[in-house]
């Protein structure tokens, strides 16, 4: 009867083991920083080529009254 007992006790704590180790949340904080990183990447993509398309527009438009001035 302890044998059973014993046999018992070890598959109930090898259990709550694997329970764990497959409900740990260790990993959210880096895949949660990787989520945030690209986004952040995404949008200063985003950022530099609103203002590089602003700007050379705007140097075009410069230069065009320049030349119908002078």
């Amino acid at each position: 009867m302890e044998t059973a007992l014993e046999i018992w006790i070890v598959v109930q704590l090898a259990k709550a083991r694997v329970r764990d180790r497959l409900l740990d949340q260790r990993g959210e904080g880096v895949i949660s920083t990787a989520i945030a990183v690209l986004i952040m990447a995404l949008l200063g993509l985003l950022m530099w080529t609103l203002f590089e398309r602003v700007f050379s527009n705007a140097g075009a438009d410069i230069e065009s009254n320049v030349n119908d001035i002078g």
